[in-house]
This record gives C-alpha cells, sequence and structure tokens, in this order.
C-alpha cells in the first residue's frame, strides 16, 4: 500500500510538471508572436489599405509591366492519343514587379518578405491558350511573396489538359512534340512584356525552358527536350503585338508494352500464315487455320483502332503491319483453295497437261530441292513377289517359282499369266471372229506341246486334259471333280463367266492329270474353247480394271505430287513476302535508330535518389 501511494503521487508530481512545461512553452510562443505580428500586420494594412487590384501596377499608363514566368513539371499525368489531350501537372512560376508594394525593412521591425493572399493584389492573368478543358486559369489561389523591393512570387499548382497534336505514323515507335502556350488574356504586348524567367538579352528561344528537378518519371515516355520560345504575333484585328510562351515537350514513348502484348503476338500470328502451306491438304484443316489466323489479325486490328486517333491523314506503322498481314493471310485463302481443288483432281475431271507434267513434276522439286519417292516395282512380301506355275511333264505334275527360276529353259510349255495377258489383248480387235480366232490361232500358240495353264492368285492358269481327267466340269454334271491344289487361279467370276463351276475333295486315282496335248484338249467334251474364251475374257476384264485403277491412282497421285509442289513454292514465297514486309515495315520508325539519352532521367532529382537508392540497395554491405 505504501510503494503504491508513492508511485501514485510521483506521477501526479510528473504530470504537474509536464503541464508547467506546456503553458511556458505556450506563454513563449505567444510573447514572440506578440513581439512580431505588430509590424507584419502594420505592414499589410499599410500596403494594402490604399491599394487597387484592378489597376495595372505601373507608373505611367504608357509603360510595359514585365512578367516572367517559368514552368516546374512535377508530372507527366497522360497522354491520350485516340482525344489527343495530354494532361500535366505544373507549377506555374510568375515574377513581376509592384511598385506600389515596396517598403523599408527598417521601418518595419526588419521584415522584409511577407506572404499575402493572391486575391488581394493585381495578377498578370496568364492562362493556356490551348486548354482541352473548361478551365483556362489557375484555380488554386495561393498566396504570393512579397519582397521589400517589390517583387512579387506567385507559384501556383494546376492540373492541365493542353491540346496536343498527335503523329501515329509510326505508332507505336513514335515520338511526340506537345506544346503549352501561356500568354496573358486580357493584355497586349504594350501593356505586358511577357517574358521566360531565364531568357537571355537578344534571344527567344530557352533551351531548358521547364524544370524538371521534381519530376516523376513516366512509365510510358521519355522526355528528350523541353525548349521555350517567346512569340510576338501580329492580328489583323490590332496594331498591337500579343505576346506569348510556347513550351515545347519532346517525348518518346517507351515500347516495352507494345512490343510484348501488340508486335510481337501479330508477328507471331503472320508467320502462322506461313504454316497453312506446310499442313497436308489432306488433313481437311487448311483453309479452317488461314480463317482462324484471319480472325485473330481481325481482333487486334479492333484493338488498335480502339487505342489510335481515328484520324484519315496517316496510317500508323502497327496499323500497316496488320493490314499488310492480314491481306496476306486472304491471298493465302484463295492460294489454298486453288491447291485443294488441284489436290483432289482425278483423270475422270481433269487431264494433266505435258507442260504441268514437265513444270510441276520435274523442273520445280528439283528448284524447290524436293524428291519424289520412288515405288517398288514389286511387294516386300517374297510370297507375293513370285509367280507359282505348275506343268505336267511325263505324268509328274511340277511346281515352282517363276522368278526364282529366271533363265531356266523348261521343258513343258508352261506359260505366266502376263503371257497368257499379251495373248489375249488382240481378243477386242474383231468380236464377231473371236471364237474362230481362238480356237484356230489361239489354240496353236497357247497350247502347243504337252503343256498345262498354270497361275498364281491374282493371276489365272489352266491344263489341257483328256475327256476322261477333265479339271473343270459344266454346272450340270457332277461326276467330274476338280483339283483344287491344280487350279488355283481360276475366281468365282471367271467360273461363271465360262458356265463353270469348282468341284471340291479329293480326285480318285484314275483321275490324276496324264501327259496332254492341245488336240484332246480341244476335243474334250467337258471343256470347249468358247468355254475358256469366256473365262479368259473374265480375266481380262480384271486386268483392264485393275490396270485402269492403278492408272486412275498414278493420275491421282501426280495431282497430289503437283499440289504439294505448290504448296512448297508458295511456303517459300509467302516466307520471303512476311520477312521481307515485316522488315520494310518495323525498321523504318526513326526512334529504332535514336540514341538520344533522355534529360527527365539526368535532370530529376527524385529519379537520381531513386536510382541511388536502388544502386546502394543492390550494394552488398561491407564487413
Amino acid at each position: 500500500m505504501v510503494a503504491r501511494h508513492r508511485s501514485s503521487k510521483n506521477s501526479s508530481r510528473g504530470r504537474c510538471t509536464t503541464g508547467v512545461t506546456t503553458t511556458i512553452l505556450i506563454l513563449t510562443c505567444g510573447v514572440m508572436v506578440t513581439v512580431a505580428n505588430p509590424d507584419a500586420k502594420r505592414l499589410y494594412d499599410d500596403l494594402l489599405s490604399n491599394y487597387n487590384k484592378l489597376v495595372r501596377p505601373v507608373a505611367n499608363v504608357s509603360d510595359a509591366l514585365t512578367v516572367k514566368i517559368k514552368l516546374k513539371l512535377s508530372q507527366l499525368i497522360d497522354v491520350n492519343l485516340k482525344n489527343q489531350i495530354m494532361t500535366t501537372n505544373l507549377w506555374v512560376e510568375q515574377y513581376w514587379y509592384d511598385y506600389k508594394l515596396q517598403w523599408n525593412p527598417a521601418d518595419y521591425g526588419g521584415v522584409d518578405m511577407l506572404n499575402i493572399p493572391s486575391e488581394n493584389i493585381w495578377r498578370p492573368d496568364i492562362v493556356l491558350y490551348n486548354n482541352a478543358d473548361g478551365n483556362f486559369e489557375v484555380t488554386l489561389s495561393t498566396k504570393a511573396t512579397m519582397y521589400h523591393s517589390g517583387l512579387i512570387e506567385w507559384k501556383p499548382p494546376a492540373i492541365y489538359k493542353s491540346s496536343c497534336e498527335i503523329d501515329v505514323e509510326y505508332f507505336p515507335f513514335d515520338e511526340q512534340t506537345c506544346v503549352l502556350k501561356f500568354g496573358s488574356w486580357t493584355y497586349d504586348g504594350f501593356q505586358v512584356d511577357l517574358r521566360h524567367l531565364e531568357e537571355k538579352f537578344g534571344s527567344t528561344v530557352v533551351e531548358m525552358g521547364v524544370d524538371l528537378s521534381e519530376f516523376y518519371m513516366s512509365v510510358e515516355w521519355d522526355i528528350l527536350a523541353v525548349p521555350a520560345t517567346r512569340n510576338m504575333k501580329f492580328y489583323t484585328c490590332c496594331d498591337e503585338p500579343y505576346l506569348d510562351i510556347t513550351f515545347n515537350i519532346t517525348m518518346r514513348r517507351k515500347t516495352l508494352f507494345y512490343t510484348v502484348n501488340l508486335i510481337i503476338p501479330c508477328i507471331g500470328i503472320t508467320f502462322l500464315t506461313v504454316l497453312v502451306f506446310y499442313l497436308p491438304s489432306d488433313s481437311g484443316e487448311k483453309v479452317s487455320l488461314a480463317i482462324s489466323i484471319l480472325l485473330s489479325l481481325t481482333v487486334f486490328f479492333l484493338l488498335l483502332a480502339e487505342i489510335i486517333p481515328p484520324t484519315s491523314l496517316v496510317v500508323p506503322l502497327l496499323g500497316k503491319f496488320v493490314l499488310f498481314t492480314m491481306i496476306l493471310d486472304t491471298f493465302s485463302i484463295c492460294v489454298t483453295v486453288v491447291v485443294l481443288n488441284v489436290h483432289f483432281r482425278s483423270p475422270q475431271t481433269h487431264t494433266m497437261s505435258p507442260w504441268v507434267r514437265r513444270v510441276f513434276i520435274h523442273i520445280l522439286p528439283r528448284l524447290l530441292i524436293m524428291r519424289r519417292p520412288l515405288y517398288a516395282k514389286f511387294s516386300s512380301n517374297p510370297r507375293m513377289n513370285s509367280l507359282i506355275y505348275r506343268s505336267c511333264h511325263n505324268g509328274v505334275i511340277e511346281s515352282g517359282d517363276y522368278w526364282n527360276q529366271q533363265g531356266l529353259e523348261h521343258q513343258s510349255c508352261t506359260r505366266s499369266s502376263t503371257e497368257l495377258f499379251d495373248s489375249t489383248a488382240d481378243l477386242n480387235t474383231s468380236r464377231s471372229t473371236k471364237d474362230e480366232t481362238f480356237s484356230r490361232d489361239a489354240t496353236s500358240s497357247m497350247f502347243n506341246g504337252p503343256c498345262q495353264l498354270h497361275g498364281s492368285a491374282g493371276f489365272i492358269s489352266a491344263c489341257a486334259v483328256d475327256a476322261d481327267d477333265a479339271l473343270l466340269t459344266p454346272t450340270g454334271s457332277s461326276s467330274r471333280y476338280v483339283n483344287s491344289s491344280v487350279v488355283t487361279g481360276i475366281t468365282s467370276t471367271s467360273a461363271m463367266h465360262a458356265g463353270l463351276r469348282p468341284r471340291s475333295g479329293p480326285p480318285p486315282l484314275s483321275d490324276l492329270p496324264q501327259p496332254c496335248s492341245a488336240d484332246r484338249c480341244l476335243m474334250s467334251p467337258g471343256l470347249t474353247c468358247p468355254d475358256v474364251y469366256m473365262a479368259l475374257e473374265g480375266v481380262q476384264f480384271l486386268a483392264e480394271h485393275t490396270r485402269r485403277e492403278q492408272y486412275t491412282i498414278r493420275v491421282r497421285e501426280d495431282w497430289k505430287y503437283v499440289a504439294m509442289v505448290l504448296d512448297r513454292l508458295f511456303l517459300w514465297i509467302f516466307t520471303t513476302a512476311v520477312l521481307l514486309g515485316t522488315a520494310a515495315i518495323i525498321l523504318q520508325a526513326p526512334t529504332l535508330y535514336d540514341d538520344r539519352i533522355p534529360i527527365d532521367i539526368r535532370l530529376s532529382e527524385i529519379a537520381a535518389g531513386a536510382l541511388g537508392k536502388a544502386a546502394a540497395a543492390a550494394t552488398p554491405p561491407t564487413i
């Protein structure tokens, strides 16, 4: 309890001490204010008691009052390309002399400077001529600083929206120059002599017309130059000159954002146009890909139209590139339709001209470094490459591989299916005498000597036997058998053409084939010559159908190869066009070759401080 009472007593004593100290400070400040305020109040009353702020402060009415101005750029807020408006945060520094506001500091307790409300004194009506907003004047009336010599300093901040003529010819690699034109709205040049604060005698141009010491770096623009020019203009209505100070702000766009979000996607979509000609025609997606690319470019063109101003004077650089890509893609669609038309041609609809075959099959492939694969004459399967034959020689059935025994002389008069087709090729010459011609000529040429006609899968073979050992029987007979190991090539179609049907099951021993002759073949009642002719006619029909099918396939493959050559040709043409067009359009921007260092980085103390902090943070600490 004692300790708690002591602590509460000490805390109350400390509070009393703090209150006394605060009271002493307030009294001291009050004494100082009381001592300083009478002189400043007396000075303020003396200067403004009989002051008329509506009268221009000159001793002689014919004298001109010199007003000097200077801009301090704080921030480049926005440059609206579509509306052509530049928004800036400025300090409009104005300096002039007012002879009615002079005093002797010794008469007023050494007060040599006084801050007074600017609305209580005369001010030059300096306005922004090219203002794009409703407020032409400074809206915030800050206090003005008044010195004993009569010098008045007024530095009001303002946010101006000024009209700016935007040149979008090289957008987004563009460089813009926006002007801020300040002048007096009421007074002419004989009444108010408007000059730049840093203007030298005999010169009307100031290289560094805008103060960038407190400029916040823009994320979109680099400041390259800020000159100021004093202009004197005469109008037809008046003889007096009218003065203005024009501040030119030259800016260069930072292109990283547009390069990543517009240019690189457009270039990528442009090179997709080339891939249309690399896509196989059989995929069925060539036209779909080209139309998809065209739609993507249309979307980019609509996005671009929302950014750039709707001007008809010039087409922007990026607009030229997108338009070039759209035209290229449109041509690719047209060419793709032509290539697909060539790809799906057939001998039933089109005939390939000799010059087309020579140019697109023999000449252009060599120039385009193309090589057509050669088709193998026979299949890779050895069973498909062999032609099996069977012969009856001295009562013994023989078989073998024709291709494996090329160059050997067989004692039997075995004939391959190719020879059989050649021997029956003349059957189309005279249909009225085919039976007679077959019985007379074909007999002597095909069945000369003891022989059998043979074949493998896909070919025809037959054997002439006597009446007791017939291999084929008429459809109505049931006493004859067909040996399936001997007859291997006659198809069901051929049998139907011949009016015969195959018999299954093993033959009896008495029906084994014996040595045969052509006379006995022709005299056989079971296998007459017209029946053989009809069978051969069916075989010839199948062979002719196969030949025509192979011819159709070969011609279709030739048309497909011509389409492939056209695809490869246009692939190289469009690749060259895309590369040259992209380089010719993009590389013509002059800012790509501009190596000037922005002055805002060099003059801005804020930027220098930020860079210094970044460098200090990047430097490792010394241990």
